[in-house]
Formats: structure tokens, C-alpha cells, sequence
């Protein structure tokens, strides 16, 4: 993990890297906010401790940039007290802050709460992102299997490419064309039953009845869309 101490007093900077990397983090440091913005932009920072009171750029406009740019935690490590201040740095998107002087012990335990809750945030949205799921179906794009009401449906390649293409724009018209072009990626130069072919083997799989399909609705004359008319989970 690497973390941003931004400082314009060298002992409070040396004192937190040093103390921090003892318990096994990676510390970059900063002696204004101008130079922690360029090493933010530049390296993955997964938390960052800014000073309010630096020159050339302050930890709240340092913080107003950060928030336009980036969701890491951010923890407050000022002098300043004063209770509009704390209102200010909060609001503003500080995830923490601690007033000097400060207990080292407090700190750290401060900054591992909010790395780990970071990273169970971002686990989750990673693990949401890898599936997708409309009506009774789901898919998991990490595995590549397709489920009804939890049930493993087996798909050959190209229906599974084709799904995932009507799972991920629900609702949207494709004409035969596009179709070819999004699973065979190629372009589609002549009107044969490839793509029929593939719609039907998929309503075989998907449908409770593929003469009566309540997933992939063939729009006459223009093509199939992805439209759940069943009852929902």
C-alpha cells in the first residue's frame, strides 16, 4: 500500500514515514500540496495524510482536487482545532481528521480502518462488475457461465458472447449486422442464418418455452432485443 504524507514540516513528515513503513507501508512525502498533486497524478497512492495549513496549494483545495480525480481515503494531520475547520475538511470529502499532536499508535490504526474498508468497497464494486444479472438469468464474466434461477446453462462460444452482448444493453434493438459484427467480429456481407441459428439455440437454453420467448424478442424487420416479459425474482 502506498500512502501520500503531504507536510511542510519536516519532522511531522519524517516522523510519519518512518513510523509507517514499520508497519510494512510504502511512504511518499510532500512538503506542499503542488508536489503532492503531481505525485498523486503520477503514482498509485491508496491513502493520502495532508496538512490543511502548506504553500503554494492548501490541503482543502489539494483535497477539492483530489475528489475531482480520485476516491481514496484521505485523512486530515493539521494544528488546526477549530471545529469549522473539521466541518470544512469533512465536507469537503476528507474521510478523517486528527489533530496535532497525535499518537503515532492512533494514527496508524486510523489509516489500516480506512484502507481496509477501501478495499472492501472496492472488492465489492470488482465482484458486482465481473456479473451481471436480468430476470432469472445471470452471468458471471470471470467463469463465463451463464445461470438460470442459479442453474448452470451450458452455451456453446458464441451464444455465450452473444448473450453477454444482450445482457450488457438490455433492451436495445440489434439488427443482424451488428450482431455478426459484435460476436464474429467481422462484418456482415450477405443475409445467411448464421445469427438465426445462434438465437435459436440460445432461446433453447434460456427460454421456458422458445416459441414463446420472455427473453430475446425478434423485432420484425429490424432485428432481436433482449426484453424480459416473465415475472420477476
Amino acid at each position: 500500500m502506498n500512502i501520500l504524507i503531504a507536510d511542510d514540516e519536516n519532522d511531522i513528515r519524517n516522523l510519519v514515514k518512518i513510523s509507517l513503513e514499520e508497519y510494512g507501508y510504502t511512504v511518499l512525502t510532500a512538503k506542499n500540496g503542488k508536489d503532492a498533486w503531481d505525485i498523486i497524478k503520477a503514482e498509485n497512492i491508496h491513502l493520502a495524510i495532508l496538512d490543511v495549513m502548506m504553500p503554494v496549494m492548501d490541503g482543502f483545495n489539494l483535497l477539492r482536487k483530489i475528489r475531482e480525480y480520485s476516491t481514496i481515503p484521505v485523512i486530515f494531520l493539521t494544528a488546526r482545532a477549530d471545529e469549522m475547520d473539521k466541518i470544512l475538511g469533512l465536507g469537503l470529502g476528507a474521510d478523517d481528521y486528527l489533530v496535532k499532536p497525535f499518537s503515532i499508535a492512533e494514527l496508524a490504526a486510523r489509516v489500516s480502518a480506512h484502507l481496509r474498508r477501501s478495499n472492501e468497497y472496492l472488492s465489492q464494486k470488482e465482484k458486482a462488475a465481473a456479473s451481471i444479472t436480468y430476470g432469472n438469468l445471470s452471468i458471471d464474466k470471470d467463469k463465463c457461465c451463464v445461470y438460470k434461477n442459479g442453474e448452470l446453462i451450458e452455451l456453446g462460444a458464441k451464444e455465450y458472447k452473444m448473450l453477454l452482448h444482450f445482457m450488457e444493453h438490455p433492451e436495445k434493438v440489434f439488427t443482424k449486422q451488428q450482431l455478426y459484427h459484435a460476436v464474429w467480429n467481422e462484418e456482415y456481407y450477405f443475409d445467411d442464418n448464421t445469427v438465426m441459428v445462434h438465437i435459436s439455440r440460445i432461446r433453447n437454453r434460456i427460454e421456458d418455452d422458445p416459441q414463446n420467448p420472455k427473453y430475446l424478442k425478434t423485432i420484425r424487420g429490424i432485428g432481436y432485443k433482449l426484453h424480459y416479459t416473465g415475472e420477476r425474482p
